[in-house]
């Protein structure tokens, strides 16, 4: 297995880079891959701050990325695709969003407005 860090899945997903995007793309399409909350969280940040890239857009390439039957995650996979859901919808940070994912699981203890009302 190996464990993908954001830069990687970063050069994957952009395509920013060839020589970096073809030896990413040959290393996730031809291995079990994992990938850890926190670099999910870092792959969005970078996505949405540094390049701008739109929530829907984003939201759109990371779950297909997650999709594929050969990315594992140490968490429920279903938990952090509702977070992107509820970052997406709810314009909150992707942590909130994963904690409102987690509303079911857990009480969620905030004074973060938006995250209450999604916690709702």
């Amino acid at each position: 297995m190996i464990l993908l860090d954001a830069n990687y899945i970063l050069r994957y997903l952009l395509k920013d880079n060839e020589e970096m995007f073809t030896i990413a793309k040959e290393t996730i399409n031809n291995n079990s891959c994992m990938v850890l909350n926190e670099v999910v969280a870092e792959v969005v940040y970078v996505l949405e701050k540094v390049y701008k890239v739109t929530k829907s857009d984003l939201v759109g390439a990371v779950s297909s990325f997650l999709l594929q039957s050969n990315i594992a995650m140490v968490a429920q996979k279903s938990n952090v695709l509702l977070a992107l859901k509820y970052y997406e919808e709810n314009n909150i940070d992707f942590v909130d969003g994963y904690l409102c994912a987690l509303k079911d699981e857990y009480e969620v203890k905030t004074f973060d407005k938006k995250l209450l009302k999604c916690c709702r």
